[in-house]
């Protein structure tokens, strides 16, 4: 196992990580299927399939070898968006601000470029919360259901259809994964269902004029935002590479520092038992997120204020989180914020006790 897997892991057996390889089958039985039933959408679901092929590929790759390297992974799921754009025309063209879609039709490039940030910033942001049972697909289930059920409001039957089935074959994972831990989504699994996520997002924004580019971006702004404020943290307040992996994600901070202390048994047991208890309060802050972009999915003003409030609260749960001050509404019991509690905690990294007394983190 690489570092970056050992620095990151919390479970203390060796899991299979190949569940996305049936989620995976699951999607391609599915979607094929309906075609064939329905005889509509054929060349669509194809096409999909075959955009979706590189992110998955490259990630039941390093599933099975862990001998992919990050930059690689970071490029490959670039060749689907442009797969994606050329035979699904899945362009993101605006994003509902006046001189950025000024400049996104001024300029195609922008608009290519842009898309292309998209799809590969969002299917490596699911892998970024895959770290808790039933966390990332989870996720995947509540976003794709989302997808789904506004894309019946405005009638586009092909992005209905495939969010269903990405969500329901997600489904039969999460029964297996959810709450003991028999086998992991892995990379390729997380890789697929955020690759999914974002080109049927674009589709379905730019070919709804009435869905705003926030919707889609509200409901996924918890992964999203993870992301971007772990590269921040890591490049700006902690001054390391910013690719470099740490046990500072806000699901890694509620497991260490609020469901550890409560069950405190070694066993593989307890372990699976805390993770999945630490997932459930993710999927609160997952529902923060979807709930109010299913019911405003057409109002980018007051998807932009719930984009702003979750932001804010996000990064005051984990400001408290990494210094040891759990919000009350979270916590379960305090966990005590002195030199033998920073000692004691698994929690944290070379260095980072120093940098937490110093107050410089966060």
């Amino acid at each position: 196992m690489d570092n970056s897997k050992r620095v990151q892991r919390v479970h203390l057996s060796d899991i299979p990580r190949v569940g996305g390889l049936a989620v995976f089958i699951a999607f391609i039985i599915g979607i094929l299927g309906l075609a064939w039933i329905s005889e509509e959408f054929v060349a669509e679901s194809a096409f999909l399939i075959v955009c979706c092929l590189p992110a998955f590929a490259i990630g039941l790759l390093e599933d099975i070898t862990e001998k992919a390297k990050p930059k690689i992974r970071l490029f490959v799921p670039v060749i689907g968006a442009c797969l994606a754009w050329w035979l699904l025309d899945a362009k993101l063209t605006t994003v509902d601000i006046p001189l950025a879609d000024s400049l996104l039709r001024q300029y195609p490039i922008i608009t290519f470029i842009l898309t292309m940030i998209a799809v590969s910033g969002v299917t490596h942001a699911v892998n970024i919360v895959d770290g808790c049972n039933g966390l990332s697909s989870f996720v995947g289930m509540a976003v794709l259901s989302v997808l789904a059920l506004v894309a019946w409001e405005v009638g586009d039957q092909f992005v209905f259809a495939t969010a269903l089935l990405g969500a329901a074959s997600l489904f039969g994972f999460f029964l297996w994964n959810f709450p003991l831990g028999r086998i992991f989504i892995g990379d390729g699994g997380a890789y697929f269902t955020g690759f999914l996520i974002a080109v049927l997002s674009i589709m379905l924004v730019r070919h709804n004029p009435e869905v705003s580019p926030w919707f889609p971006l509200l409901a996924m702004l918890y992964p999203i935002w993870e992301t971007l404020y772990s590269m921040y943290r890591r490049a700006v307040i902690r001054k390391l590479p910013m690719m470099q992996p740490d046990k500072l994600h806000l699901h890694q901070l509620i497991y260490f520092r609020l469901i550890k202390f409560l069950i405190s048994s070694p066993s593989v047991l307890t372990q699976a038992v805390r993770s999945s208890i630490a997932a459930t309060y993710l999927w609160v802050i997952t529902l923060m997120c979807v709930l109010p972009a299913a019911l405003f999915w057409s109002n980018s003003a007051v998807l932009k204020l719930c984009s702003l409030l979750f932001i804010v609260s996000y990064l005051v749960v984990h400001t408290r989180l990494v210094q040891f001050r759990a919000p009350k509404f979270i916590a379960i019991r305090h966990v005590r914020k002195d030199v033998a509690g920073l000692e004691q905690s698994e929690c944290l990294v070379p260095g980072e006790k120093t940098k937490v007394l110093q107050g410089v983190v966060e």
